[in-house]
C-alpha cells in the first residue's frame, strides 16, 4: 500500500476502512497486512510516547465479522516488534479506555486498540486507539498512518500474547456505581427495563448490569452478537432502530428502554409510553442530572434546539453551542475547565456523551447507567424520568437537509465563500439575525413571522456536503425558512440543489 492509501484510511480521530468484499464498488483497504502495521506503528508511536522501550497493548473488537481476523493481525503486529499483546476479547470501546485506569486489570497495559466501525455497515471496521491519558487526536492517526507505511520495523523478538477478558469486570463496575449511589442492592427492582444492542456489543448489559440490580429484562432484543446486524443497525440515529427499541417497549409493558450502537460509546433511551429520549430530550435529562448537583456549563455540537438553551438555562447553566465532532465537542469542555469553568457535560445530539467525572470518555454505558440512577431516586417520589424534561420545549418542526457539491470542485474553499456571503446576508435581513456566539457555520434566526426559528448551513467535517438544520417553532415555519434558503441558493451552481426542492415539496404536503 502507498502512503496515500494508508492516509485515507484515516477518519477524525480513528482508523476506518472496508474491511470485507460483499457491497459493490467497495473493495477491501482495510486488509490485515494493513492492520498489523498499523498495530507495529502504534507501538513505535506509543513507545515513544511514553518514554518506554517495551509497551504492552490491550487489543478488543466488537461483534463485526472481520473481528477475529483483524484481531490475529493486531496481535501479528504488536507481537513482532516485540511487545506484549492483551486480548480482551469482546469488549466496548469504553472499557478499553476504562482497562487502563483499573488498578486491578492485570497485567496492566500502556495503551489499547478497539477493532470497531462504530454503525457503519457489515463491511466495515477500523481502529480507536487510547493512551492512559485519553483517545488519541486526527495528527496522532496521521502519524500512526504515516508510521505503518514508511518505518522501518525491525524485529526485536516475540513479544508476549496474553488472553484476558474485561468486559465483566467493566460490568461490574457499572453495578457497584449504582448500588453506592442510590445504597441498595436491587435499586431497580419492580422496573422492567428493555435492551436492545442491535447485534453488537451492548448486550451484556441486560444480563451483567441490569440483572444485578434487580431489574427485569423481558422484552430485551437483538442481544447477541452477530456482526451481519440481521436486524436493524445498531445506531440510535437511526430511524428504523428507534422505532424498533419504541415499539419493544411498548410490547414489554416496560418502564425504560434502552439502546445502543455497536460498540457502545452512545446510546439514546426510550420512556414508558415509548417515545423517544434522543438527541435535544436525550441532552435534556442528563443536563437537568448534572444541573441539579451543581450548576455549570453544559457543551453540545451546534444543531441543538433553542428550547434547549432556554431549558439548561431555567437550571441555572449555559447552554455552549461548539463545532459537530464528539472530539471537538470533548476537547471544548476540557478546555473550559482549564480555563476554570465548571463544566461537567459535553455531548452531541448522536449521543455521545462525554462527563467529567468519567475521563470525559463518551460512554453509552456510563450514560445509560447515569441514568438509572436517577431513574431509583425519582420512582420512590412517584415520579418518571420524563418528568424531569418535561417542561422542554421541543420544536413543532425540524429537518436537516444535506446538499452535495458538484464532482470535483474544491468544496472546502467554496463551502466557505459560501457561508461568508450567508453572514453579510443576514446582516442586511429586516426578518432575521445571526445568532449570537455561534462557532460553526452560519446560524440564522428567523422572526415569528417569518418562519418562527432557525437555519444552520455548515460544511460537513470531511465529506463535500453542505448540512443545513432547519428547526421552526410553528407549524409551516419550515417551509417559509426553507423557501428563504432555497432563494439564496439556487444561484450557487456548484451545489445540487435536489434534496432542498424534495424538502420543499414536503413541506409544502405538510401544510396543506
Amino acid at each position: 500500500m502507498t502512503l496515500q492509501n494508508y492516509l485515507s484510511l484515516r477518519n477524525g480521530s480513528d482508523v476506518r476502512g472496508v474491511a470485507v468484499e460483499g457491497i459493490e464498488g467497495e473493495p477491501v483497504n482495510l486488509t490485515e497486512e494493513a492492520v498489523e502495521n498499523i498495530a507495529k506503528a502504534f507501538c513505535v508511536w506509543l513507545s515513544t510516547y511514553i518514554k518506554k522501550a517495551q509497551v504492552r497493548i490491550a487489543v478488543g473488537y466488537d461483534s463485526r465479522i472481520s473481528a477475529l481476523p483483524l484481531c490475529e493481525a493486531t496481535v501479528k503486529g504488536i507481537l513482532s516488534t516485540g511487545n506484549d499483546a492483551v486480548v480482551t476479547g469482546l469488549s466496548t470501546t469504553p472499557s478499553m479506555f476504562m482497562l487502563l485506569q483499573d488498578e486491578n486489570m492485570q497485567p496492566a497495559c500502556d495503551g489499547a486498540i478497539m477493532l470497531t466501525a462504530s454503525h457503519l455497515p457489515f463491511n466495515r471496521n477500523g481502529m480507536k486507539f487510547f493512551t492512559k491519558e485519553s483517545g488519541l487526536e486526527g495528527n496522532d492517526i496521521k502519524e500512526i498512518l504515516t508510521l505503518a507505511q514508511t518505518y522501518n520495523f525491525s524485529a526485536k523478538g516475540v513479544g508476549k500474547r496474553i488472553d484476558r477478558p474485561y468486559l465483566d469486570d467493566y460490568a461490574a463496575s457499572l453495578v457497584k456505581m449504582v448500588r453506592k449511589a442510590c445504597g441498595e442492592e436491587a435499586p431497580l427492582t419492580g422496573k422492567r427495563i428493555v435492551v436492545d444492542a442491535g447485534n453488537g456489543a451492548g448486550g451484556f448489559f441486560a444480563d451483567k448490569v441490569l440483572l444485578p440490580l434487580g431489574a427485569d429484562t423481558t422484552g430485551s432484543q437483538f442481544l447477541e452478537p452477530d456482526g451481519t446486524f440481521p436486524n436493524h443497525i445498531p445506531n440510535p440515529e437511526n430511524k428504523e432502530a428507534m422505532h424498533s427499541v419504541c415499539e419493544a417497549v411498548v410490547k414489554a409493558n416496560a418502564d425504560f428502554g434502552i439502546i445502543f450502537d455497536t460498540d457502545v460509546d452512545r446510546a439514546g433511551a426510550v420512556d414508558a409510553s415509548g417515545a423517544e429520549i434522543n438527541r435535544n430530550s436525550l441532552i435534556a435529562l442528563i443536563s437537568a442530572i448534572l444541573l441539579e448537583e451543581r450548576a455549570g456549563t453544559i457543551v453540545t455540537d451546534s444543531v441543538t434546539s433553542d428550547g434547549l438553551a432556554k431549558f439548561i438555562k431555567a437550571r441555572g447553566g449555559r447552554h455552549h453551542r461548539f463545532k459537530r465532532g464528539y472530539k471537538n465537542v470533548i476537547n471544548e469542555a476540557i478546555r473550559l475547565n482549564k480555563a476554570g469553568e465548571y463544566t461537567p457535560l459535553a455531548i452531541e445530539t448522536s449521543g455521545h456523551a462525554a462527563l467529567m467525572e468519567n475521563y470525559f470518555l463518551d460512554d453509552g454505558a456510563y450514560l445509560i447507567t447515569r441514568l438509572l440512577i436517577a431513574l431509583a431516586k425519582v420512582s420512590k417520589e412517584g415520579k418518571t424520568l420524563s418528568d424531569l424534561i418535561a417542561d422542554l420545549e421541543i420544536p413543532q418542526e425540524a429537518r436537516e437537509i444535506r446538499l452535495r457539491f458538484q464532482d470535483g470542485c474544491d468544496f472546502k474553499a467554496l463551502g466557505q465563500q459560501l457561508l461568508k456571503e450567508f453572514e453579510t446576508r443576514a446582516t442586511v435581513l429586516s426578518y432575521a439575525k445571526l445568532a449570537p456566539d455561534n462557532h460553526e457555520g452560519c446560524r440564522v434566526c428567523y422572526d415569528k413571522d417569518n418562519g418562527d426559528g432557525w437555519a444552520l448551513i455548515r460544511l460537513s467535517l470531511h465529506d463535500p456536503v453542505l448540512p443545513i438544520n432547519v428547526e421552526s417553532n410553528s407549524k409551516g415555519g419550515n417551509l417559509k425558512i426553507v423557501t428563504d434558503l432555497y432563494e439564496a441558493l439556487k444561484n450557487y451552481d456548484f451545489l445540487d440543489l435536489t434534496p432542498m426542492q424534495k424538502a420543499l415539496d414536503e413541506e409544502y404536503k405538510n401544510n396543506k
